[in-house]
């Protein structure tokens, strides 16, 4: 899962939305650096992680990717669920898109000491509506252009979008069965701390 995912999944109190983007920048062991309810998310965000990652029909969706790009599929898949999320936004949440990631932003400009990279990309976020715009499938070549400046091997995620053009629907369908599931998954893990 990506950003969207994760803020939607991890809890909407501040620190539980600020907990759930610093799971993709805080790395390591959790020592109290962190407020507990922001450690808790990072916890979350991890758990999210895993239950995705070893989960069947995840590794389904992986399974439709060809082999060359199979390496950098489950990033290109990260991308192409929060597309999903975001334009089915209104089956998952109970409230417009637009006003959960303004409240989103909302929290971020608030955090003075935000982690690392995130202190850096926030601005961005924000000015360019990264989570809104994920609604729009063309936005996702931009996003997988910016995440391969970050790989050692860029040249992997550089036919992505044609490959999602054709996965478009069994991709999206993957989808439609796994992300209620990772809902209650999450949910639980709401309810009963990790």
């Amino acid at each position: 899962m990506n950003y969207l995912a994760h803020l939607h999944l991890g809890g909407q109190l501040p620190a539980q939305l600020l907990g759930s983007l610093y799971g993709d920048f805080v790395k390591g062991r959790l020592q109290g650096q962190y407020p507990p309810q922001i450690e808790a998310a990072i916890q979350l965000h991890r758990a999210i992680d895993r239950f995705t990652d070893s989960h069947p029909l995840v590794g389904q969706a992986l399974s439709r990717f060809t082999l060359t790009r199979r390496r950098y599929a489950g990033i290109v898949l990260d991308v192409f669920f929060d597309h999903c999320l975001a334009r089915d936004w209104a089956q998952y949440a109970d409230q417009p898109l637009e006003r959960f990631t303004s409240r989103v932003y909302r929290v971020l400009a608030a955090e003075p000491q935000l982690p690392g990279r995130l202190a850096q990309i926030a601005p961005y976020m924000a000015a360019d509506d990264w989570l809104g715009s994920y609604r729009e499938f063309a936005v996702m070549e931009h996003v997988l252009r910016g995440i391969s400046r970050r790989l050692s091997q860029p040249q992997e995620l550089g036919q992505a979008m044609q490959e999602l053009r054709v996965l478009y629907e069994p991709l999206s369908e993957d989808f439609r069965v796994f992300y209620p599931q990772l809902q209650a998954y999450a949910d639980s893990q709401i309810s009963t701390p990790i």
